[in-house]
């Protein structure tokens, strides 16, 4: 059933992409998503890990708890979607354009 199945050849391959993987996560924290909630009353920055690196609120919000709560919550989750889907596309890349995902 899996004869001339080159596993030797598969294993080098996987550490290939693995180390691949690690690379592009290095690289990530170098990249930069900043989204703007409230005409730009709240911004928030994240690296493309993730990660909450910058978050800048105008002065006109300090005195409003509730909106620049909405305002930050907006603006995080914006910052973190933008990341993700440098993530997905950069994973796809990496792939070679197939999605293992799709039906």
């Amino acid at each position: 059933m899996f004869e001339g199945l080159d596993l030797g050849g598969m294993s080098k391959m996987m550490e290939q992409m693995q180390e691949k993987a690690k690379q592009m996560q290095e690289q990530a924290k170098n990249v930069q998503f900043t989204a703007k909630a409230g005409g730009g009353l709240v911004s928030v920055t994240v690296n493309g890990a993730g990660e909450v690196i910058d978050v800048n609120i105008d002065d006109s919000l300090l005195e409003d708890k509730s909106a620049l709560q909405i305002l930050l919550i907006s603006a995080i989750n914006e910052a973190t979607t933008m990341a993700e889907e440098n993530k997905k596309s950069q994973a796809m890349g990496m792939m070679g354009g197939l999605n293992p995902f799709a039906s």
